[in-house]
């Protein structure tokens, strides 16, 4: 029997790619993790950017706290079964009225994850919805091969390589997860789906968490992940540590080398040495 989701729930995700919402903590305790990306970014002086808004939880104690959540991760299970690792996560951040947009596109197209049992848990820190330029998606386009991409690198695009879908898209298709604070969607790596401006006069701040069973196996690079739950009978990753205080040496060391490990595989055929800013 699933640990959170319904039957009915685990169906539509596997039926639609993606299922949503789903209430994971409090909002009271998802502004804690707020507190703690924000604190960072009061200390720097500026907005958490870069390749420090990927594999944030090598280097946080709050992030790598919320990566093995248990209601998260019960989630998860109840998708993909109960040995689980992070590959990776990602911030996507848009500043309040900002021109800040994610393009319609694939997460499968440049990570070189195979086979495609790989699911993004999409955690709202603030409230997401078309306002604020919420999450949209289009169902049912994660069963088939992949969608050819072309890379922009528009200024604005919050991906790697600003990938677009090189198809046609009919918006009026396209369904708003709207999420609260504390609350995740669950999509699959082959869904398309982009997002809006945030035009509302608070950020919108969301953590992705890619999760995958040990099964899957990086057929670009020698990759890395982190065991979350159950066991590793594949060893198809190499283990990453959890950090054990805010960007301690440590943890600078092994989000570097885990960081230029995912580089090698996304830009894998360009120039590119880094994650956009």
């Amino acid at each position: 029997m699933p640990k959170i989701l319904s039957p009915a729930a685990v169906e539509a995700y596997h039926r639609d790619g993606y299922y949503a919402p789903v209430r994971v903590m409090s909002e009271t305790e998802t502004a804690k993790y707020r507190r703690g990306l924000e604190s960072h970014e009061a200390r720097t002086g500026a907005p958490l950017q870069s390749n420090w808004r990927h594999k944030t939880h090598l280097l946080f104690t709050w992030a790598d706290e919320l990566v093995h959540h248990p209601t998260i991760l019960d989630a998860i299970e109840d998708v993909i079964g109960p040995d689980i690792l992070c590959w990776t996560t990602t911030f996507f951040i848009k500043e309040a009225r900002s021109p800040g947009f994610v393009s319609w596109h694939q997460d499968s197209t440049y990570w070189g994850l195979d086979p495609a049992d790989v699911v993004t848990a999409w955690v709202s820190y603030t409230h997401s919805n078309p306002i604020s330029g919420c999450m949209k998606v289009m169902p049912g386009t994660h069963v088939g091969d992949q969608i050819p991409h072309v890379d922009t690198y528009h200024k604005d695009n919050l991906l790697s390589r600003g990938q677009e879908v090189a198809v046609e898209v009919d918006p009026a298709k396209a369904v708003d997860l709207i999420l609260e604070p504390g609350e995740i969607s669950l999509h699959h790596i082959k869904l398309v789906h982009g997002s809006e401006p945030n035009t509302s006069g608070d950020r919108r701040i969301g953590m992705a968490i890619r999760y995958i069973p040990p099964h899957v196996r990086q057929t670009k690079v020698r990759d890395s992940a982190m065991l979350v739950r159950g066991v590793d009978r594949y060893g198809h990753f190499e283990p990453e540590p959890r950090p054990k205080a805010d960007v301690d040496e440590a943890a600078l060391a092994a989000h570097k080398t885990s960081v230029e490990r995912q580089i090698g595989a996304l830009y894998q055929g360009t120039d590119k040495k880094a994650f956009r800013a």
